[in-house]
């Protein structure tokens, strides 16, 4: 069944388990059991991201996390 993996920069625990449950039941509306759908969460530390090479975390060093 769905295999749902997201690709983020970390995030407090305390917003993961609301973030599993809402991709969740994107699946659930559409009549896959919620046993049936895995999301898994890959979290890159920003100085491991960047775009047009460019680190995140210089681009976005004002960002409130």
């Amino acid at each position: 069944m769905p295999v749902i993996n997201v690709d983020l920069w970390p995030i407090e625990k305390e917003k993961k388990p609301g973030l599993i449950k809402k991709l969740t039941d994107v699946f659930t509306e559409m009549g896959v059991p919620a046993q049936a759908v895995t999301v898994i969460l890959h979290e890159t530390e920003l100085e491991n991201w960047g775009i047009g090479g460019e680190q995140h975390s210089v681009k976005f060093k004002d960002l409130k996390r």
